[in-house]
């Protein structure tokens, strides 16, 4: 019985995969508790941009950097990047993603939109839709990938705010 159960035991932990995580800090004045002033959506006065981001401690072999922006408060843009996807290239253990514009599909130095926001209407966007809840206190955030090919190397979360 003891060997079954090691068996099984070694069985189980064979089977899990250990992605690495790593630290992402936001610059360029977002903080993580409030969406700066300005970077909200063109519908609610805004010039809206990706919060520029610091990343540490990325796995060995990490060739992009996948961002997917979220509203935690606002259900169909809650996850998956629903307010869009940017792929970042990087190279080393370290990377400085810079602001790219909202909205937008054509994006600069190998940045690329993975997936458009899922937006419609009047905010629809071809890219990345900065915070656009008009001040309602809703919270975004982004889920962080390091990616080799199509491969998840390992996943970071950081809070961009309230707006």
């Amino acid at each position: 019985m003891l060997k079954l159960t090691t068996t099984l035991v070694a069985l189980s932990l064979a089977s899990v995969t250990h992605a690495a995580d790593f630290k992402v800090k936001l610059t360029g004045g977002w903080n993580g508790s409030k969406v700066p002033a300005g970077q909200q959506c063109k519908l609610h006065g805004g010039k809206g941009k990706t919060p520029p981001m610091s990343i540490s401690g990325l796995p060995a072999g990490t060739e992009w950097v996948l961002v997917e922006y979220n509203d935690r408060d606002y259900k169909p843009l809650s996850r998956k990047g629903g307010h869009g996807s940017i792929g970042y290239p990087v190279k080393g253990s370290t990377a400085k993603l810079p602001a790219v514009a909202a909205r937008s599909k054509k994006l600069p130095g190998g940045i690329f939109v993975h997936k458009k926001a899922r937006s419609k209407g009047d905010y629809a966007s071809a890219g990345y839709l900065p915070p656009c809840s008009g001040g309602k206190g809703n919270r975004y955030f982004a889920d962080v990938y390091a990616m080799k090919g199509k491969k998840k190397l390992g996943t970071a979360r950081v809070e961009m705010g309230k707006y």
